[in-house]
């Protein structure tokens, strides 16, 4: 990742997405446990009639991060990791791989200085589009067994694995279905990986304005943090859509899935797991970019 438009990168697009695809692996593997406490959080729904029996089982970060590996083991909380590196492999790559290469078709091959935020925004939001577009069916089977753990004892388990859950998923509901959740996710990771790249861009060009800040791990780490804060702002309400989409066949579509959840659990909803995805997307692009910088 640069900040100016100094010079050209002279690293190839497959070095790139190499280095992006570990990176984002790296992170995944990381972070993934606050990842399945986000999507729990985002897939329970509000209790009805005061029932004690209905009260909410997941409360806040920590607490359902507990809850899950009390009650499941501690390797739940890392279940949907191989379809998540699937996701990363495909997903990093292309979108930071690509990154570059747009941003300087946007500026044009003679821009000299400093890239316009928009410009920044405008290539973040193409390349998570179309990474998103072919990750799709790695986001479904990593939410989907995610989500396993919230049923109950004794019910039968649908997928044995991530391999298992692709090919059950086709055959049952059909290839097409691979990429239920597509609207929401392209939004959703169209956002926030311009909220990702582009505010990353953004702060790290900011910070070496400053006297005293140089291209370092300091700054990396700023930049970093500042990109999982712009990401969770504005990227939850989709995010939560795209978690629940995924997770429950009962919508009908993205607005569906958007006026359901408004009427029955109310605005906030949208922000379900706040915490748990500012911790996860925070720690997750800290962890990544330093890797992929270095």
């Amino acid at each position: 990742m640069v900040a100016d438009q100094k010079g050209k990168s002279d690293i190839s697009f497959a070095g790139t997405f190499a280095s992006s695809a570990f990176a984002a692996c790296f992170a995944e593997i990381c972070t993934i446990p606050l990842d399945t406490a986000k999507v729990r959080l985002q897939l329970q729904k509000k209790a009805l009639g005061g029932d004690a029996a209905a009260l909410p089982k997941y409360r806040g970060l920590l607490g359902t991060v507990g809850t899950i590996a009390r009650e499941e083991s501690l390797a739940a909380l890392w279940k949907g990791v191989i379809p998540g590196l699937h996701r990363q492999c495909l997903f990093g790559g292309l979108r930071i791989g690509m990154y570059e290469p747009v941003k300087n078709f946007y500026v044009g091959k003679d821009h000299v200085g400093d890239v316009p935020l928009t410009k920044k925004i405008l290539a973040a939001l193409t390349t998570g589009a179309l990474g998103i577009t072919v990750a799709n069916p790695t986001d479904l089977v990593k939410v989907r067994l995610q989500a396993e753990g919230r049923l109950p004892p004794g019910v039968p388990r649908r997928y044995s694995g991530a391999l298992n859950a692709y090919s059950t998923i086709a055959r049952q509901e059909g290839v097409k279905a691979l990429w239920t959740g597509i609207g929401p996710n392209i939004a959703r990771n169209a956002i926030i990986n311009a909220a990702e790249l582009a505010s990353y861009d953004q702060v790290k060009q900011t910070i070496l304005k400053i006297p005293g800040f140089t291209d370092n791990v300091v700054t990396h780490l700023f930049s970093g943090l500042g990109a999982g804060f712009f990401a969770v702002c504005i990227g939850s309400p989709v995010d939560v859509v795209k978690s629940r989409m995924m997770g429950d066949s009962a919508y009908k579509s993205t607005l569906d899935c958007f006026i359901k959840t408004l009427k029955n659990d109310g605005p906030m909803a949208f922000y379900k797991g706040f915490i748990p995805n500012f911790g996860r997307l925070g720690s997750w692009n800290v962890i990544m970019f330093l890797t992929l910088e270095q």
